[in-house]
């Protein structure tokens, strides 16, 4: 007999509801739920392709031990034995930096990983800690952190409600909204145009989002900040700064107006590709719009100027009183958020051992992760934790890291695949499927564009321990208790002290164990009274309602104002300065991809999204491809300073003359793994051609667009 149960999809950032058709154990139907508050019954390609992936018979269901360079089955006592007569000596002999930790895109979207991975990283005590972010956000946490005190305080777009969108570097409609979490971007997108309102478009390449908008600029890859700068300089010399109420908590506008001098449309126009005329309309309509808002994404983030680029997008929405207004960018107030920073931001409180870089939010660039293994010296990576994540696809320099970690003593991963990063493991530890864990979206909630809430019990039961219990056994072997800790003692132990740090009673709590207990605590601490019961009586959600202003209570910078103008941003400017009036020099510039059935690597095992043609191809526009003997269908080797790839061509004019692009994620070919689906549409890895050298200055955040390449034919 089928029975339906409602989740909320865990794949993406867009938290869509989903009704699931069972007959047992078995999902024999998905769809859209209708009566979702959010996603009023949108559904995408991954979310309607759950069940395969929680059918997926190369998931790893027992732990694994590699004996003899193979892996075989193991129960989880004797996983956690081999775990504790490895890792725990190594600390002991090493102290505890000689352990690293990486966290990977899939941790944000598992609610046991998110409340309980902080408690095995601190428990560990390394400052080798890494993660997926300094190859995606990590400069938007770094300029909303000196801008408004807290790097979760990432105000996003009222889509619902703006009457002009500026979109740089981002594709919504294939990431369907990324640091904006928005089901249906395309019906919203479709409402803007539907209500009078203006998309615009500034990508090196004509995205589907760029398809539908109302006006689309191609931009020479990395220059975001000169085109932003230069939209900054106009509204001063045109007199269209009006800041409205922000005035009486904004500090630094006359810093930002000194500093935006050099940076006139005329003098950014040859570099960024633009003409002068559209950048000074373009700053025009953008003041001029009653609701307005300016949002990018991973093209604004992973280039040299990241975090600039980032900190120059909310200036321009606090310049035109956008900022904190209905219809601009707006600050979520989530039902459990993570409540307001207890001391101001700041970063680089130590740096990396091999090449001085800073530690952002705890974690040092993944790009500098190979060289803390490899060069030897007191503090060197000898043990490696993973939790979810495929930094061997991910990350820059990629096949160096992939060297790096076979020279591991010792690594153990928390993951359901044996894939590219995996492989490396001496031990890994499953978890549950997404239908067979609780969920709710604690981080994506945080940048939602409508307040809701939605909790998801599991769907189906699972042999396996869920996650927080095997990170809890994890954290009882790294402080020495064994590797039979008492897992309920320290659930006990963290709830009780999570509990007093938000000051409520545990007691509400009464009953719960895991991540229920945190969530009620964090539910009765939030704004809305809300409990978890009113959660599970909700199916379909709690509609909290639409963005609401919230400055200045919002702020917590040292002065309890906006700092528009941080000298921790700020003196990355003169960099900027040089590259006015740098000439292309002729060299074509990669810049990267992703598709509607893609989630950066983890779902290329699915049949159903991976399949028709390969879409790991080498984009390159018709003049470019005509010059190097290129033919549609044809072979092409791309080489850079680290590395080579060779794939299929694509000849088209979505991407601008001078730029070519490959998708990432890809590259399943390597020996070991166990994703027979994936290694038939292997792709190739185009962050071999990325160089981890290459970091944005302030951030870390590795330089993934608008990397020089070499492209030229291969004959058969």
């Amino acid at each position: 007999m089928t029975r339906t149960a409602h989740v909320t999809c865990p794949l993406c950032e867009a938290t869509c509801g989903l009704k699931l058709t069972l007959d047992g154990d078995m999902v024999v139907g998905v769809r859209g739920d209708g009566h979702d508050v959010f996603s009023q019954g949108f559904v995408c390609p991954k979310g309607a392709s759950i069940g395969a992936l929680h059918h997926d018979t190369d998931r790893v269901r027992m732990p694994l031990i590699k004996r003899n360079g193979r892996f075989v089955e193991a129960d989880w006592d004797e996983a956690f034995a081999e775990i504790d007569s490895r890792l725990r000596p190594l600390i002991e002999q090493y102290g505890r930096d000689a352990v690293g930790v990486y966290s990977g895109n899939p941790a944000v979207h598992n609610l046991s990983t998110v409340l309980y991975g902080p408690m095995l990283y601190r428990a560990i005590g390394t400052k080798n800690m890494f993660s997926a972010s300094t190859v995606d956000q990590m400069p938007k946490h770094l300029s909303a952190g000196y801008m408004f005190g807290s790097p979760l305080a990432i105000p996003v777009p009222d889509l619902d409600r703006t009457q002009h969108l500026l979109v740089l570097g981002a594709n919504p409609l294939v990431s369907n909204g990324s640091v904006m979490t928005a089901p249906d971007i395309r019906g919203r997108l479709r409402a803007l145009k539907k209500r009078g309102g203006k998309l615009v478009v500034i990508d090196p390449r004509r995205t589907r989002t760029a398809e539908i908008a109302d006006e689309y600029h191609s931009i020479t890859p990395g220059t975001d900040a000169l085109l932003l700068f230069a939209l900054v300089h106009v509204l001063f010399a045109e007199n269209w700064v009006r800041l409205g109420r922000l005035e009486t908590f904004t500090d630094g506008v006359d810093d930002v107006q000194r500093l935006a001098e050099p940076f006139s449309p005329e003098n950014v126009a040859s570099c960024t590709g633009i003409a002068a005329d559209d950048i000074r309309r373009m700053a025009r309509e953008l003041a001029e719009a009653p609701r307005a808002a300016v949002y990018g994404r991973m093209g604004t983030s992973t280039q040299a100027f990241g975090t600039m680029t980032n900190w120059l997008m909310d200036v321009l929405n606090v310049l035109t009183g956008n900022l904190d207004r209905p219809g601009g960018v707006m600050f979520p107030r989530p039902a459990a958020g993570a409540g307001s920073a207890l001391r101001p931001f700041t970063h680089g409180r130590w740096h990396s051992r091999v090449r001085g870089l800073p530690e952002v939010l705890g974690e040092f660039p993944v790009a500098t992760m190979a060289d803390e293994i490899l060069i030897s010296g007191e503090g060197q990576i000898r043990a490696l934790v993973t939790v979810a994540g495929n930094p061997c696809l991910s990350t820059p320099d990629a096949g160096r890291l992939a060297d790096a970690l076979a020279q591991l003593e010792f690594m153990v991963s928390v993951d359901v695949y044996v894939n590219e990063t995996t492989r490396h493991a001496d031990v890994i530890l499953p978890g549950p499927t997404p239908l067979e864990r609780p969920h709710y979206d604690l981080a994506l909630y945080q940048l939602a564009v409508r307040n809701v809430a939605n909790w998801s019990p599991p769907a189906l039961d699972t042999r396996l321990p869920q996650e927080w219990q095997t990170i809890l056994r994890l954290v009882g072997v790294v402080e020495g208790m064994g590797p039979n800790a008492d897992v309920s003692a320290l659930d006990e132990a963290a709830s009780t002290d999570f509990a007093r740090r938000r000051n409520v009673d545990i007691d509400v709590a009464k009953g719960r164990v895991g991540p229920e207990r945190m969530l009620e605590i964090m539910l009765r601490a939030g704004p809305y009274e809300l409990t978890l019961s009113n959660l599970e009586a909700a199916p379909h959600g709690v509609d909290l309602g639409p963005l609401t202003p919230r400055l200045p209570e919002a702020l917590s910078t040292a002065c309890g104002t906006i700092e528009l103008a941080p000298v921790a941003i700020t003196k990355d400017v003169p960099r900027l300065t040089t590259e006015l009036g740098r000439a292309a020099d002729g060299e074509l510039l990669l810049i990267g991809r992703r598709h509607l059935s893609s989630n950066n690597s983890w779902m290329h095992n699915v049949p159903s999204l991976v399949r028709g043609s390969n879409r790991c191809t080498l984009q390159i526009h018709p003049h470019d491809a005509s010059a190097r003997g290129l033919v549609d269908g044809g072979m092409a080797e791309v080489s850079s300073t680290t590395g080579l790839i060779r794939l299929p061509v694509e000849v088209t004019s979505i991407v601008r003359p001078g730029v070519v692009s490959v998708p990432h994620g890809w590259g399943h070919d390597a020996p070991g793994t166990r994703t027979a689906i994936a290694s038939t549409q292997a792709g190739v890895n185009v962050n071999l051609l990325a160089d981890g050298t290459q970091l944005d200055a302030i951030s870390g955040t590795a330089v993934l667009n608008g990397i020089p390449v070499h492209v030229q034919a291969l004959t058969s």
